[in-house]
């Protein structure tokens, strides 16, 4: 496999946020407020965008639903009208073309019908061409424990190791059934591991006899932390499900095709030092507006 410096970034932005709603009949759940580190109020997928491109990200994909289009470019591409620009401070005025020259990076993809997540990464294929990329959820943000970022982190083990990284954190048994899950052996003890298998919202037992870690508290596991950085291999396994119609729960997965390519590319699980932040449901989504502020 050809080392590539990893330049592009996606983030699938295109579900309904149905465990958001009603807010998310008015606001799409990407476009939720957080206060960043430095009191400033963005949007989450800005937040999102610029842990890319702090990282070194050059251009960064977005995938929306196509009626949502205008909203994300009216946000990253559109300059205020001329009376609301004049009445902002000048720091703020300095920003929004801080904002406009961040919108330069970004280009708009579109899922013309919502068949899952898998399927709004294959959205990307056309965008991403033959390049390694990175994967990032859209309603997820980071806050590293180090002085590198946590999408940096991911990428500078891209690096060392030049194949699939999968970053990963530890969740207690009774939260896996809602995450995907790895197993594998230690490279590095508590932070690199030659993933054996990627397993999608496991049950307890099922974990239990299959996807241990050795070196672990028992009932806890590895589970996605929501960056990756994959080869254009993945597209392959992504169209040959959407072309074979073949569904999990209904919709076209990521995960199992992350297993895929595992087992023909070979995978580095990454256990990130930093937290992750969900934003995508109620609860956690007020927890982070309370804890993304302090930390860092």
């Amino acid at each position: 496999m050809q080392k590539d410096k990893i330049r592009k970034a996606v983030i699938p932005a295109a579900g309904f946020g149905t465990r958001l709603f009603p807010a998310t009949k008015v606001v799409k759940k990407e476009l939720f407020p957080i206060i960043d580190r430095d009191g400033r109020a963005k949007p989450v997928i800005q937040v999102i965008v610029e842990e890319a491109t702090n990282a070194g990200i050059e251009e960064v994909g977005i995938v929306v639903q196509a009626g949502d289009r205008s909203l994300f470019e009216n946000f990253f591409k559109s300059p205020i009208k001329k009376e609301l620009f004049n009445k902002l401070s000048p720091q703020n005025q300095e920003y929004s073309q801080y904002l406009q020259d961040l919108g330069n990076r970004i280009t708009i993809l579109t899922q013309e019908e919502q068949e899952g997540y898998g399927h709004a990464v294959f959205c990307a294929k056309e965008w991403v061409k033959d390049e390694p990329f990175l994967l990032m959820l859209g309603d997820h943000i980071y806050s590293s424990d180090t002085e590198k970022s946590c999408a940096g982190q991911v990428l500078d083990i891209y690096e060392k190791v030049n194949q699939n990284v999968i970053g990963l954190t530890t969740m207690p048994a009774e939260i896996i059934h809602k995450a995907g899950c790895v197993t594998g052996g230690w490279q590095d003890l508590n932070s690199m591991l030659t993933v054996t298998q990627v397993c999608e919202k496991p049950d307890i037992e099922y974990a239990r006899k299959h996807l241990r870690v050795e070196g672990m508290a028992e009932d806890q596991f590895l589970c996605i932390f929501g960056l990756y950085v994959l080869t254009p291999k993945i597209f392959d396994y992504l169209e040959e499900h959407i072309s074979n119609n073949i569904r999990e729960r209904g919709e076209f997965q990521l995960t199992s095709c992350l297993d895929r390519l595992r087992q023909e590319e070979g995978m580095t699980g990454y256990v990130v030092k930093g937290q992750c932040f969900d934003t995508g449901l109620p609860d956690t989504y007020r927890q982070t507006i309370i804890d993304f502020r302090n930390v860092g």
